[in-house]
């Protein structure tokens, strides 16, 4: 339940702290006092969309905390799915800067608004008097049997079965396409994989080619370099080599004279070791055939070929020539072998079909079942409220997915069946669709008959009303207050109204008024302790300056 609502800096209100109660909560307060604004930051905390031009004060942030005991309406796994901390006493927050960036937070964690609005689906219901307007709905009335049938895990499986249904139809779509497009194109795709196939590529041939073409087109610098570092080192008169040993036959004089000279002395000949092995090593290069134009042919014709399909396809390397002659090879298998994954995708498709059929019919047995308790529970309810001659008929049959088109047969996202209510509130009259035969006090009444058994049947911590009793008065009001009396008994419900006989439900009255402090009008909101309330009330009933029958009435109306 919705334990305490921070508002800051939103509309007319500079600071605003409400403390509502479980049960029956009651609002009311002049027209445009700013009972809808309040309204307005809650379903901020819910997900809904902001606009910063509804900040009281345009310089500053717009701040909205709600404080919702969840303790006994099992979301620790909404939590634990959606990686939150769960606290039994959960904290939603939504900042709304300036210039209208916007950062939510549940127990202190940052969430995007699809996670604020999902968990603040579970945590309240907010039905405004435009709101009744969705009873004609036909998903909103599906959603009402449902609720009733308490079948939400078998609704979850067969939803989540149906996706990846629907998901498999596409895939066998996207295979029969592709499958009959690759046969077309069979004989180019064998065509251009029996040429790179010839070709026997390999990942870094061009690389070693190239390297070994450069060597060949450059072999006569290459001869006379190594043939001058070779005289350079061992074969010249005053070569390195002969140096070197001069150098150590001065050494080995002075042996005697300091150990480090021995030891200078024996570096000196590991070095003289070292060259005689680089200059043999080099003679060996130079001796091996470096011109062969035979080769550099034989290398210019396959870097040629390279070269050429690189081109054709439009790559730049063998690897992806290596990655094409992959792809066309899936291709052609898909050609010569499409028709197997289809067949076995096909017979997949007939399993999952039988079993959504199974599940779709549990469904519609769940459905049928309950539709009787429903219209028993209506028509109780509006008889409560004076509608006794009222008679309703839900009506449940199989479509074929009109609203949500299905994937062959008649299955859609909720089964295959489709609810219409039915409704007259006068005797000896037809039954029709609600909106053309009832008005907008029995619309009202009616929404407020099913909002109590979705809410009784649902584990909804919170019901909100703004001013669902639009159209009803004098005993039919103090009805429908009993009615939210009684809803109050199993959930915290909320609710706006201009009706005395429904303020003078509940325990708990919060007034809403407009308070002007010099240049500025502020929202403020009380609550109203026994006189206050017995004055409210008395107003309601007969104007801002109630005499003592007024009084009177409003105390016989608290004490009813």
């Amino acid at each position: 339940m919705l334990q305490q609502l921070n508002i800051s800096n939103y509309a007319l209100i500079d600071n605003l702290e409400i403390t509502f109660d479980k049960g029956l909560n009651i609002l009311t307060g002049e027209t445009g006092a700013g009972k809808s604004i309040i309204l307005g930051a809650l379903s901020l905390i819910l997900g809904q969309r902001a606009e910063s031009r509804y900040f009281f004060n345009q310089q500053k942030k717009c701040v909205i905390e709600g404080s919702f005991r969840i303790g006994d309406f099992h979301l620790k796994q909404f939590f634990e799915d959606n990686d939150l901390d769960y606290e039994a006493e959960t904290v939603l927050r939504r900042e709304i800067s300036a210039d209208g960036k916007s950062r939510a937070f549940v127990n202190d964690t940052p969430v995007n608004l699809n996670s604020l609005k999902a968990l603040g689906e579970k945590l309240i219901d907010i039905h405004s008097q435009h709101a009744t307007l969705e009873i004609n709905d036909p998903e909103f009335q599906l959603l009402v049997v449902d609720a009733v049938a308490r079948h939400d895990d078998l609704l979850a499986d067969y939803r989540a079965k149906f996706r990846a249904y629907k998901k498999d139809i596409a895939k066998l779509k996207q295979l029969a396409d592709e499958s009959e497009k690759a046969k077309a194109d069979l004989d180019y795709f064998q065509f251009q994989f029996d040429e790179l196939e010839k070709a026997a590529l390999a990942a870094d041939e061009q690389e070693r080619l190239e390297q070994e073409l450069y060597a060949l087109n450059n072999a006569g610098e290459i001869k006379r370099n190594l043939l001058a570092a070779y005289y350079l080192m061992h074969e010249g008169e005053a070569s390195a080599i002969i140096q070197l040993h001069e150098a150590g036959h001065q050494l080995s004089s002075l042996e005697k004279f300091n150990p480090q000279i021995a030891e200078l002395h024996q570096r000196l000949n590991s070095t003289i070791i070292e060259l005689k092995d680089i200059a043999a090593e080099i003679e060996v290069i130079e001796q091996h055939p470096q011109i062969n134009e035979a080769r550099a042919e034989e290398i210019n014709a396959r870097l040629s070929l390279i070269y050429n399909l690189q081109k054709k396809h439009r790559v730049n390397s063998n690897t992806e020539l290596l990655a094409l002659q992959d792809e066309l090879s899936d291709k052609i298998q898909q050609a010569v072998f499409g028709d197997e994954a289809i067949e076995k995708l096909q017979k997949q498709l007939q399993a999952d079909r039988q079993e959504l059929e199974q599940l779709a019919g549990a469904l519609s047995a769940n459905r049928k079942k309950v539709i009787p308790e429903i219209e028993k529970q209506v028509l109780q309810s509006l008889g409560e409220m004076g509608m006794a001659n009222a008679a309703l008929r839900i009506e449940l049959f199989s479509v074929s997915g009109r609203n949500s088109p299905p994937v062959g047969g008649g299955l859609g996202d909720n089964g295959t069946d489709e609810v219409k209510f039915l409704f007259n509130a006068n005797k000896g009259h037809a039954l029709a669709e609600m909106s053309k035969v009832a008005s907008g006090g029995e619309l009202s009444r009616l929404m407020l008959s099913i909002k109590s058994i979705i809410a009784q049947n649902t584990a909804l911590p919170t019901i909100i009303f703004d001013e669902i009793d639009t159209g009803v008065s004098g005993e039919v009001a103090n009805k429908v207050g009993q009615i939210m009396e009684k809803l109050a008994d199993n959930l915290q419900v909320i609710t706006i109204t201009h009706l005395p006989q429904i303020a003078s439900k509940g325990e708990s009255h919060y007034f809403v008024y407009k308070d002007d402090e010099g240049a500025t009008t502020y929202t403020r909101i009380k609550q109203l302790n026994k006189q206050e309330r017995i004055l409210e009330i008395a107003k309601m009933l007969s104007g801002d300056k109630p005499g003592e029958s007024a009084l009177q009435n409003a105390r016989e109306l608290l004490a009813s």
